[in-house]
């Protein structure tokens, strides 16, 4: 099955919300990518949308609420998310920093410009072309893709996804959790943490050193057992044992 991509444009200048969307799908209709592009008026529209879009294009200066308010609200929500944002002025390309924009671009739009830019964030959002698993989280289905995620910890009746771009909390058990990723990678080193073997870079009796050297304990009567998973991880991966 081709998998559509799903893009957002966000400005509050119609015409120019619908010129954006013009521009997007012709560089993704020249590049056979097939594609749904939707427009939004406001952040708070965008942030209403039930959907999980790949790409979100998003004008900087708008009414209400702005484009880097919305962005920290989805950087909440998610760390999946692919922002590219647009403005008329260089003034906030630091602040894209703290929201980890993928792209600053200036209007009005060039159109080699906007194109490698989508190159790019096809090939990121082609990497995200791996397992997931959805979840739920202020009456949001949102998407974990789990190569993305080094483990999970559980607090109280929350599961908390911790990734290289941050962490997402949600409502969950972690029981049901660890029936799910069967087979996908992960393990429960612990009553409070599933770790994904992928990021494990060292370990010791007490505690997997993972490869962004975070370090997650390991509990004693699971430490055979995660021997075991972990090395048969590696030689099913590439590795020389």
């Amino acid at each position: 099955m081709v998998r559509l991509l799903s893009v957002a444009v966000c400005d509050d200048e119609i015409v120019e919300c619908c010129n954006i969307a013009r521009k997007i799908k012709e560089v993704l209709e020249k590049k056979k990518v097939p594609c749904m592009i939707r427009q939004f008026s406001s952040g708070q529209e965008l942030l209403r949308a039930a959907e999980d879009f790949d790409i979100i294009f998003l004008d900087i200066l708008m009414q209400g609420l702005d484009g880097m308010q919305t962005a920290r609200i989805f950087r909440e929500k998610a760390f999946d998310r692919i922002i590219i944002f647009l403005s008329s002025s260089r003034d906030y390309v630091f602040d894209a920093y703290d929201v980890e924009a993928f792209q600053y671009l200036l209007k009005p739009l060039d159109g080699k410009k906007l194109e490698k830019a989508l190159e790019k964030a096809l090939r990121k959002a082609g990497s995200h072309d791996q397992e997931f698993i959805l979840v739920s989280k202020e009456r949001q289905r949102v998407k974990l893709y789990l190569d993305d995620v080094c483990y999970f910890e559980i607090r109280g009746r929350q599961i908390e996804a911790h990734g290289a771009e941050g962490s997402f909390t949600y409502y969950g058990r972690i029981g049901d959790l660890e029936l799910a990723l069967q087979g996908k990678g992960f393990f429960r080193c612990h009553k409070s943490y599933l770790v994904n073997l992928r990021h494990v870079d060292s370990y010791n009796r007490q505690e997997a050193i993972l490869d962004n050297n975070q370090r997650i304990g390991i509990a004693r009567k699971r430490y055979e057992g995660f021997c075991r998973e972990v090395l048969a991880y590696m030689k099913g991966h590439g590795g020389i044992l």
